[in-house]
């Protein structure tokens, strides 16, 4: 696995045909999205493009130049036409005459809002300038893993010139901003030949006078790196390997035990959610001889260091002689450790003006045989970071093999991290949601009120665990929630919660997927309906399984974790107005909601030290999208009623005190009542959600 090859080359995926009918604005775009498209290009969020478009000015109708560059923030894989800012070139170029040093060049970002063309809302980057004195139409500047590797060595302009001759130039390491685009734009002055330039630790850049001839030369450049390395390195990497990687369902286990530890440990003032990766590039890297070595050392690309922090946490675990339980009792003084040494970190950096400190806790943890863990406010940003560290990973293997890895010196690597722009960056970002950085799990998600429930508290922030027998109806739920809040926050779990192996593995499963769990939503149901001596032995078993011993097993699983996690938690039971209130020829349903209150009650009590709530929500007659109202129960419970099936919905609004039928947003906005800190002082309640039962009254 050590000497694995290079990744092979990159494809030309420009279509001409497509692009001929495209104007200059959405070729960039298109161009941005075909170079995004793959993490060898660039990594999420990372990397620059542009274009210099000649259109008329909306004021005086005059055909002046304007630089189209991707906005702050903005991802070229994923951006669209309003992500680009536009500015006059011929303003842009006016700042020069109000530079005043390098010393203040932070200041030149606030003329940049002056330069906007047409009104455009989208913020400049700090990058603009690199893309602006580039005397060049068309722009790029990316981050490939073979040319930062390239970048990251402590030969860097030598192996440039190697690799590339006069064809490709190299500057000298230069944190971004105005000064760095004065220097390109002299290097442009000085070889007007070249197509581009390697910056040392950071990337690249290239150009040319159309659209596509630009796109090509990235890809080419980039691919004659990936060719350079794939003749240069030979034998194994990273100094060999040292440790075997474990077998990947034992990966998988010691990852679920571990990360709602250290979930638990770092999550004191701000929740965090988790993301594992156990690739090929990971694995080998974690178990090699150069870790301990190289690890320590940082990233050297500026958009690799903002999302991994200044190194990486190395947990002490041997996959050889595996001891997990050591492992965890020594992660409270590993995570001190490495908050002191942050500390410190800031303690020798910082300058009057900086910043104040940030969260001391590593987001990257490398394990050995295992793979890397992520930690941060949200899973976007916990998978990013993690794709990010691979980047770093293939860097360090490209440039240990054919030279030295460089990290970016501490001094510099803490003024790109406490840089006063990127805090005010982070200042203007929206607040989290109240749910924000919270795991929750609801089974018979796939249902109606388990549906609305996942949908409710995924819109505050929450990251959603969707399980459900029904394999069919599970996919579509989780297809449409994906839809509405994006693939990183929610996941789906065939499971049938009788099953105790089952739920044990389901709960593993999103202490995987992400690093722990918060929220229990006890909803899966079933409902049936049958005189006492026309119940079968079988149907009081299933109702008692699913309604009891089922919520009984997801419990007993929720506990655990969140004792592991250590951070307390909320459990809420989907009962029913029937726990409470008897109704004719349903004794083996009531029977089994009351056991659900009952055991709700209990483990309210079990579960005050550990700052665990249980709490309870009794619906009722929640017709609207329910699949227990879709079969047979219906006919049932109208045949109860001396009814017809479809008078039965009307019957249950007439009935309730405040004449309103129930729906399964309505149950679901009590449930988020429960799982949020408006009830941070409620455990062991009953809400009714009945529209008004006085038998179901609880006092």
């Amino acid at each position: 696995m050590l000497d694995q090859p290079t990744p092979s080359r990159l494809a030309n995926l420009w279509d001409a045909g497509q692009a001929a009918a495209m104007t200059e604005p959405e070729k960039l775009l298109y161009r941005s999205n075909l170079l995004g498209s793959d993490k060898r290009i660039t990594n999420y969020g990372g990397g620059n493009t542009s274009a210099k478009v000649m259109q008329p000015d909306p004021l005086t109708g005059e055909t002046v130049e304007v630089l189209w560059v991707k906005g702050s923030g903005g991802d070229v894989g994923t951006i669209k036409m309003d992500g680009f800012a536009t500015l006059y070139m011929e303003k842009l170029r006016a700042l020069k005459g109000l530079y005043r040093g390098v010393e203040r060049e932070d200041e030149m970002v606030g003329y940049l809002p002056h330069c906007t063309f047409n009104l455009n809302a989208r913020a400049a980057s700090i990058d603009t300038p690199l893309h602006a004195y580039v005397p060049k139409p068309h722009v790029d500047h990316m981050h490939p893993d073979a040319i930062i590797a390239i970048a990251a060595s402590a030969d860097s302009e030598a192996l440039t010139n190697k690799i590339f001759g006069p064809r490709i130039g190299w500057l000298p390491w230069k944190r971004p901003g105005y000064e760095l685009g004065l220097w390109l734009a002299e290097f442009c002055e000085k070889n007007p030949d070249a197509d581009g330039v390697i910056l040392e630790s950071h990337g690249l850049f290239t150009w040319g006078d159309t659209a596509e001839a630009c796109y090509e030369t990235t890809i080419e450049i980039i691919n004659r790196a990936i060719a350079w390395f794939e003749e240069s390195v030979e034998g194994t990497v990273f100094g060999g390997e040292k440790l075997r990687a474990l077998p990947a369902a034992e990966r998988r286990a010691v990852a679920a035990r571990l990360m709602p530890v250290i979930r638990g440990m770092i999550g004191v003032d701000e929740r965090k959610v988790g993301h594992f990766d156990d690739s090929e590039a990971v694995l080998q890297f974690v178990n090699s001889n150069a870790l301990t070595h190289l690890a320590p050392m940082g990233t050297s690309c500026p958009d690799h260091f903002l999302r991994t922090k200044i190194r990486p946490l190395i947990v002490d675990f041997d996959p050889q002689q595996p001891d997990l339980e050591k492992t965890i009792a020594g992660l409270g003084d590993a995570l001190a450790r490495y908050r002191d040494d942050y500390e410190a970190y800031y303690e020798r950096c910082k300058h009057a003006d900086s910043p104040a400190l940030r969260d001391p806790n590593a987001v990257v943890y490398l394990v050995p045989g295992v793979g890397m863990i992520t930690f941060a406010r949200d899973k976007a940003t916990a998978r990013i970071s993690a794709e990010f560290y691979v980047n770093a990973i293939n860097v360090m293997r490209g440039a240990s093999s054919v030279s030295a890895y460089r990290g970016l010196p501490e001094q510099e690597a803490f003024d790109i991290e406490y840089w006063l722009l990127e805090e005010a960056k982070l200042q203007r970002m929206p607040k989290p949601k109240p749910l924000a950085g919270r795991v929750a799990l609801v089974t018979g998600g796939a249902g109606g009120i388990g549906k609305a429930t996942a949908r409710r508290l995924a819109s505050d922030g929450a990251c959603v665990v969707l399980a459900d027998i029904d394999r069919e109806t599970l996919e579509a739920a989780k297809a449409e929630l994906s839809a509405s809040f994006g693939k990183d926050v929610v996941r789906a779990l065939a499971l049938d919660v009788t099953l105790e192996d089952a739920v044990t593995a389901a709960f593993a499963d999103a202490a995987v997927e992400f690093g722990g769990l918060d929220i229990l939503v006890s909803n899966a149901g079933i409902s049936s309906s049958a005189p006492i001596d026309e119940t079968e032995l079988s149907l009081w078993n299933r109702n008692i399984g699913i309604l009891a011993t089922g919520y009984f097993l997801v419990t007993r699983e929720a506990f655990r974790l969140m004792k592991q996690q250590a951070s307390g938690g909320a459990i809420v039971f989907i009962a029913s107005k029937n726990g409470l209130a008897a109704s004719p020829n349903a004794s083996a349903y009531c029977t089994a909601k009351a056991a659900e209150i009952h055991l709700a009650r209990c483990l309210a009590l079990e579960g005050a030290e550990f700052g665990i709530r249980v709490n309870t929500v009794n619906p009722d007659a929640v017709l609207h999208g329910s699949k227990i109202w879709t079969g047979e129960w219906r006919a049932q419970r109208a045949a109860a009623y001396n009814m017809a099936p479809d008078e039965l919905e009307e019957h249950y609004r007439k009935r309730s005190l405040l004449k309103l039928s129930v729906l399964p947003d309505d149950v679901a906005e009590a449930v988020y009542f429960f799982v949020s800190d408006m009830s941070a002082k409620s455990t062991g309640n009953i809400v009714n959600v009945d529209a008004g039962n006085a038998q179901a009254f609880t006092r």
